[in-house]
């Protein structure tokens, strides 16, 4: 094997739901909810090869084998607290002429779909606009800055997938997972 066996070709991104009584199980029903739970996975960081085609779920899933060894981009949130909103978020940021791109994952609480997807994309964006060079203002909000990442040209796209849920009423745990999964 050489360091190109271990370069993803395709990618897809995937998102679940789940609710039990047991934390473990609440997090396995999130990954049925997003069609993963029979991989093997492996959590790795947050470089995304442009080489890398992402391909929707759909096409993905008959790709993986039960029991594969799986790398995933992964975050996830659990809560058994009655209406907690809870959030997971992957962002991903895709340079015009760079070997690779970010992908960015956020877990945490209290934050909208809308926001949490801003902030995955804004993460994403910004590791990539450091690695490039372009500056930008912290102080400004992620649309002014997705535009001034655009304009320069060297940021082509950005995405956000996100997966969000408020705590079971009666107390079961509720898991939330958002992930990016690669295909070998």
């Amino acid at each position: 094997m050489n360091g190109d066996d271990f370069i993803p070709k395709e990618c897809f991104f995937t998102k679940g739901v789940g609710r039990h009584k047991e934390k473990l199980m609440s997090f396995e029903l999130a990954l049925r909810d997003a069609g993963i739970e029979k991989q093997n996975l492996v959590r790795v960081s947050s470089i995304y090869p442009t080489s890398c085609k992402i391909i929707s779920k759909n096409e993905g899933l008959p790709r993986l084998k039960a029991g594969q060894i799986t790398f995933v981009v992964l975050a996830e949130a659990a809560t058994d607290e009655p209406n907690r909103l809870i959030c997971s978020g992957i962002g991903l940021a895709i340079p015009k002429n760079h070997v690779h791109g970010y992908i960015a994952e956020h877990h945490g609480y209290g934050m909208s779909e809308k926001k949490t997807e801003d902030l995955c994309e804004d993460l994403a964006a910004t590791m990539l606009a450091t690695t490039l060079g372009i500056p930008f203002d912290a102080d400004k909000d992620w649309d002014e800055r997705e535009q001034q990442y655009k304009m320069t040209g060297d940021i082509v796209k950005t995405r956000g997938y996100v997966q969000t849920a408020e705590g079971d009423k009666n107390g079961l745990w509720t898991s939330v997972i958002s992930a990016v999964v690669m295909i070998l």
